[in-house]
Formats: C-alpha cells, structure tokens, sequence
C-alpha cells in the first residue's frame, strides 16, 4: 500500500513504502514500540536544545505506560500535546522536527497512523542536518526498517 508523506521531505519512496506495508504486521502496543525507537533514534537532535526535558521524558515514560495499559489514551494524547509544545519553543528547525517526530511517536497510542508520520519527521530531521543529503535519508530508513523488523520478529521486548 502507497501511502505519500504528510511533510515535505527528502527521501527514498521505496524503503518508505516497504516500511508502510510492514506496520501492517503490527499491533498498536509493537507498532508504539517501534515508533518510540525512532523518534529516541533522533532525540539526539532535539536535545541539543532541550537536553532531558521533563516533558519528553514523561511524554515517552506515558506512552510506555500506556504499552503496558497502565495510563489511559487521554494520558497518551496530553503527554503528546506537551511534546508539541516544546516543539513550538525550539529555535532552531531540526530540533523543532526531532521534538515533533516524538509527539508523533507518543500519539500512536491514539492512532496507529501518528506512526508514518513520527518516521517522517525522523527523516525531516535528517534533511534538516544533513542539507537534504539523500543519502542520510536512505540510512535512517534502513535503520527504521531493521528496527521495524526486530518488533515483527518479536525480538524485542520491554
């Protein structure tokens, strides 16, 4: 299933289609998994402005919770609203990216579709850092590939 990116970005179509198809295989709680590996893949780059922030801590500890049906959807949705907001205070663009890529990764406990996008703005980032280097696109999605591959695998678990 093609499915095109919400977000202008440098990126190779191919990977990015393969990695649509593959969530299908997915459940929301492995799919939540997943997209929190990659958006901790480029916290990295939002940290540089906001190292350990309480918010995006919390944010992602919520949604682990949530994984384990310890918190509720509400909680998810407020813990990703609060990313969002750190998002609107970040100066510099990567870092503003690398923080929504997060708060879209939290948001998969709402919406399964909050997924693709959190992967997207994973890639964005890397266009951000790298003068849209295509290159360090097609990385980043091969990573998010094997990493999606580990949770279809089911060799990862927390």
């Amino acid at each position: 299933m093609e499915s095109k990116p919400k977000i202008k970005i440098v990126d190779d179509a191919e990977l990015r289609n393969e990695i649509v198809e593959n969530t299908e295989l997915l459940d929301q709680i492995e799919l939540a998994k997943w997209a929190i590996s990659v958006a901790e893949h480029i916290l990295p780059y939002l940290e540089q402005e906001f190292p350990q922030d309480a918010k995006i801590l919390n944010a992602i500890k919520i949604n682990k919770l949530w994984q384990k049906d310890e918190a509720t959807v509400h909680q998810v949705r407020q813990a990703g609203f609060k990313v969002h907001q750190v998002a609107r205070q970040c100066k510099e663009e990567t870092a503003r990216t690398a923080a929504r890529a997060v708060g879209q990764a939290i948001g998969v406990g709402h919406m399964r579709g909050h997924a693709m996008v959190a992967t997207d703005y994973a890639i964005k980032t890397i266009n951000l850092a790298f003068n849209n280097d295509l290159k360090k696109a097609r990385e980043e999605r091969e990573w998010q590939l094997r990493e999606l591959y580990k949770y279809i695998q089911g060799g990862k678990f927390d």
